[in-house]
């Protein structure tokens, strides 16, 4: 199955974390939709959403092509998330494609990232070579610190090795 991942799990790193039949298939947008850091996190922070938008808005992904079998271990990673298939267009190419795309289940637009957090999407974009203007445009988010330190360190272990 092919997954559109937008935020985190752009870091090929990460998402192999969750699941290890992840593929990369290459860079897509995802057309009339915008970015947003408003997923209400059980940490306590904000993390990526899609939501629909004006019809020249785009949302830039990563695709990945995911077992069968290892589908509902990235549901779980994803609980606070719907799955819904959308079609995406792969850059260079623009030929299309239905994929899995994770939707907020719960928001709140007055949450801000995890400085870690957004080092992790950020990293992601940059190695799947995302536009220079969009990976500017993530890196602009303001975020806020995590009290958790291991989790901090943690995370920054894995931006680090990129």
């Amino acid at each position: 199955m092919l997954n559109f991942s937008y935020g985190s799990n752009m870091l090929t790193a990460r998402i192999r974390e969750r699941v290890s039949s992840a593929e990369f298939k290459g860079v897509a947008r995802l057309r009339g939709h915008a970015l947003r850091w408003h997923k209400r996190s059980i940490d306590g922070s904000g993390k990526c959403n899609i939501v629909r938008a004006e019809e020249d808005s785009w949302v830039y992904g990563v695709v990945y092509e995911i077992s069968d079998e290892q589908m509902p271990a990235l549901d779980a990673f994803e609980a606070g998330y719907k799955p819904r298939d959308i079609e995406v267009e792969y850059l260079g190419t623009l030929e299309r494609a239905t994929a899995r795309a994770y939707f907020a289940r719960k928001t709140d637009p007055s949450l801000l990232p995890y400085f870690w957090y957004n080092a992790l999407v950020v990293a992601g974009a940059k190695a799947a070579k995302l536009p220079d203007v969009y990976v500017a445009q993530l890196k602009s988010v303001k975020t806020q610190t995590d009290e958790d330190l291991e989790r901090h360190d943690k995370n920054m272990a894995i931006v680090n090795a990129v």
